[in-house]
């Protein structure tokens, strides 16, 4: 196959790509599975041991976007698979979606999770028509409320313990992203970006 050209492709930036799940993704699934502490504040409980056939079934079932919920791998600019994400619960009538992402642990804290959400946003605002992006955080969980916000997300409120793990009721905590709302922080991160000197040409 001939080398693709990246350079004007919609589902990358800097930073990392989104692709569609292949069947080899399998193993990075199955691997993730063993990260209890982090899968508990992404599904917020303790699931069963993990299999293989799971694994295996999850990249035949999402593989392909065979599936409603749009689900993408996460690659950095090497190649490497870092994680994956969801676009998922799309309402077409109210203009409502939400998205869920996990960055494997040897991936984290380099932004990659910041970057493909901000990839999901921009597609489902610009591409897709839709108006309001609604998530939900399990307390103490401040890598992923700083991700939300770093994206310009707005904490709503909180839903007092209405989640059970750990032994313990646990609150969650409400993000939402209107459309204008993401504009405005696209704007002001632009602003932000420029030196001092072009900010007042």
């Amino acid at each position: 196959m001939r080398e693709i050209d990246y350079t004007h492709y919609f589902w990358q930036n800097d930073s990392i790509r989104l692709r569609a799940v292949h069947p080899e993704d399998w193993e990075a699934h199955y691997i993730n599975r063993f990260d209890t502490t982090a899968r508990r504040l992404l599904e917020n409980a303790v699931k069963l041991p993990p299999t293989i056939t799971e694994a295996k079934s999850f990249t035949e079932t999402y593989g392909d976007f065979a599936s409603s919920n749009l689900t993408f791998t996460i690659e950095n600019l090497n190649a490497e698979n870092v994680g994956g994400i969801h676009l998922n619960r799309i309402d077409e009538r109210n203009g409502t979606f939400h998205i869920r992402l996990h960055i494997d642990r040897d991936h984290r804290d380099q932004g990659y999770g910041t970057n493909a959400l901000n990839i999901l946003l921009k597609y489902a605002f610009f591409e897709r028509r839709l108006n309001k992006f609604n998530t939900a955080v399990l307390e103490g969980n401040e890598a992923a409320a700083a991700m939300l916000r770093k994206s310009g997300c707005v904490e709503e409120g909180i839903r007092r313990q209405d989640i059970y793990t750990n032994g313990q009721y646990m609150s969650s905590i409400l993000f939402g992203l209107t459309k204008k709302e993401y504009v405005q922080h696209l704007t002001n991160s632009r602003v932000a970006n420029l030196s001092e000197e072009e900010q007042h040409l």
